[in-house]
């Protein structure tokens, strides 16, 4: 396979010394490739850090070497397709004449791209619409299709499962790649196997799926807004699992790979008397108005008032013309002091919110802090060259590497979601981590962040947890209401 010099075409580097090779795959990663190729349909759900990307690149080279297949496009997170997979081809000698090409940029850009002679074509998960509606929205020309972060098809409603749908009976060869198949229950698998077997284990449409394994919870008439396991969870769990076990591979890191400690801190900060009543006045008055409107809580209303109230226990607050209002500092001192404590060692940094970051900047100006936008800052950080890396977990969820860069994480900003928890935190708990991985919660006592931190301990259905905790608000402000 000749190296191309087409733009939007990724070149690798010559061998080097220090390039890995195929015979440093780990047993299980071999294991891996050989499930995708034996496999024309196939789900590798592989732990962060496991190595799915190599895994999946070797298995195609090993097609295309074959001549089973011929053109592979691979969807993902727009930075996994800048960055991740041109550099797993960079980093392992037998994966060096693989020609990639990064379906990004400008419309034309695009385009060009598409048309470039390559094996693999990489294109990011928001562009995946428009670009099969290039191809006139019935057939695109790959004979295999990988989904990298196959999670983020689990809404069976969204305008790209809806693409993909068209067109998933043309393609031989899917794959689909995630650690967290069902980071908020097991309602979101559907969605993601269907796109692997086309409704052939879990049913052809959602409503089988739902009938077959779930009932209906909260709802309002025709509206259901959650679906609970008919049997008890594991049961129903273990019922899914041994449906789908004969094209899915499933592995965790702890079985696999000998990890350093991951070490979980929970700082707990305290508002002052005055600062804590103006916190639960604002809690109350919020409830009161949805009590007031006498409707079923939904999932959208529940969570804009949990944002509100995580963004008042950050610190700030926006009021309803989008002006920052401060409410305290106590968050932002603790992160001071622990960035302070870190004694110049690298920190990573999640926030949540616009005005979060601006405070944070503001505050760590003296470490000259620096917010994740490039792959050029992703290059800086994993070379020690940067000392705090801000980003929201959303922009940072999926595919990054960098481990090679630090081993300290703060949570600035608490989030619900277990998916991006798990994901976020795997940035630097990974394989290739050499130090212990500590992972700082800066938590303030008394407000929604404990509750945050509850539901993510128990590690199913945070957005259970979510609506769970603005109903037993609800409740106890009913119950105290002054009538």
């Amino acid at each position: 396979m000749q190296l191309l010099k087409t733009k939007g075409v990724q070149k690798p580097p010559l061998k080097l010394k220090d390039m890995l090779e195929r015979k440093q795959l780990h047993e299980y990663q071999r294991t891996a490739v050989e499930h995708i190729e034996e496999n024309p349909y196939c789900g590798l759900f592989l732990d962060m850090g496991l190595g799915k990307t190599v895994s999946t690149l070797t298995a195609i080279l090993d097609l295309l070497e074959n001549c089973v297949i011929s053109k592979v496009l691979v969807v993902a997170p727009k930075r996994v397709t800048q960055v991740t997979w041109g550099d797993e081809i960079k980093n392992w000698e037998h994966l060096k004449g693989l020609r990639l090409s990064v379906i990004d940029g400008t419309a034309d850009q695009r385009r060009a791209a598409m048309m470039a002679d390559a094996d693999i074509y990489a294109v990011s998960r928001d562009n995946i619409v428009w670009l099969i509606q290039e191809y006139g929205g019935v057939r695109i020309p790959y004979d295999m299709v990988v989904i990298d972060e196959l999670s983020s098809f689990k809404n069976h409603a969204s305008k790209r499962f809806k693409a993909f749908r068209k067109v998933r009976k043309f393609i031989p060869r899917v794959v689909g790649l995630t650690g967290t198949p069902s980071p908020n229950g097991l309602i979101d698998l559907w969605a993601q196997m269907y796109l692997i077997d086309e409704g052939q284990r879990l049913g052809k449409s959602i409503g089988r799926y739902r009938d077959e394994f779930f009932t209906a919870g909260q709802r309002n008439g025709d509206i259901v807004y959650s679906y609970i396991p008919k049997a008890p969870a594991e049961e129903t769990e273990q019922k899914i699992s041994t449906r789908i076990s004969d094209i899915c591979l499933s592995m965790t890191a702890e079985d696999y790979l000998k990890m350093p400690d991951k070490i979980m801190i929970y700082d707990n900060v305290e508002m002052d008397e005055k600062d804590y009543k103006r916190y639960k006045e604002f809690e109350r008055e919020r409830i009161l108005e949805l009590i007031d409107r006498d409707e079923p809580l939904s999932a959208a209303s529940a969570a804009a008032l949990s944002n509100k109230l995580q963004q008042f226990a950050n610190g700030a607050v926006y009021d309803s013309e989008r002006n920052v209002m401060q409410v305290h500092d106590q968050k932002i001192e603790k992160l001071k002091e622990l960035v302070e404590a870190a004694n110049g060692n690298p920190v990573l940094v999640a926030y949540s919110f616009k005005h979060d970051l601006d405070k944070i900047t503001e505050a760590l100006k003296e470490y000259k802090p620096v917010k994740l936008q490039t792959p050029a800052d992703m290059q800086k950080w994993n070379e020690g060259k940067i000392q705090v890396l801000i980003t929201h977990p959303a922009s940072a969820g999926h595919g990054l590497n960098l481990q090679r860069g630090g081993n300290i994480i703060i949570w600035y900003g608490n989030t619900w979601s277990l998916e991006l928890y798990l994901q976020f935190n795997a940035r630097l708990y990974r394989q290739g981590q050499k130090k212990p991985v500590y992972i700082h919660h800066i938590v303030t006592k008394g407000t929604v962040d404990e509750k945050i931190i509850r539901s993510l301990g128990g590690k199913k259905d945070t957005q259970d947890g979510l609506m769970n905790c603005i109903k037993e608000l609800m409740e106890y402000y009913s119950k105290t209401k002054k009538i």
